[in-house]
């Protein structure tokens, strides 16, 4: 399932309404709407927090491996890194389409494909925008 799946499924579950669960995170209806139409993140972990809270689960509940990887691109690249994590993501999701892989071995590709991004976004920091670089 995917993040926007596991929110609505959750917040449907505590019985509250996208309204509802909006005014306890502190935002907005239509950023609600937003997650759970697919496509869109909360941008900073804390929200991710709060919505834990208010649900009664962990992130960990939310969150595919996929959200998980396209959360922290963003939140280490920006907007650039987090659209670079979703092209990815969705090009992997494209080549499992119909396959034959096991579970197992489309995990393991999905693990090789994540690390390959990360290596590679260090060896090219120099192409980094300098506010996103960590403080040394």
């Amino acid at each position: 399932m995917s993040f926007a799946e596991n929110l609505k499924k959750l917040r449907k579950a505590r019985g509250l309404t996208q309204a509802e669960l909006a005014e306890k995170i502190g935002l907005n209806k239509r950023a609600v709407i937003y997650y759970e139409a697919g496509g869109h993140y909360p941008k900073k972990h804390e929200t991710y927090q709060k919505i834990a809270e208010v649900l009664g689960c962990t992130t960990d509940d939310l969150l595919t491996e996929n959200d998980r990887f396209i959360s922290e691109a963003g939140s280490r690249y920006g907007s650039r890194g987090r659209k670079q994590a979703e092209e990815a993501v969705n090009t992997l999701s494209g080549l499992f389409a119909g396959g034959e892989l096991s579970e197992r071995d489309r995990d393991a590709v999905a693990k090789a494909i994540q690390e390959a991004y990360w290596y590679a976004k260090e060896h090219n920091r120099k192409y980094i925008p300098f506010h996103f670089k960590d403080e040394e």
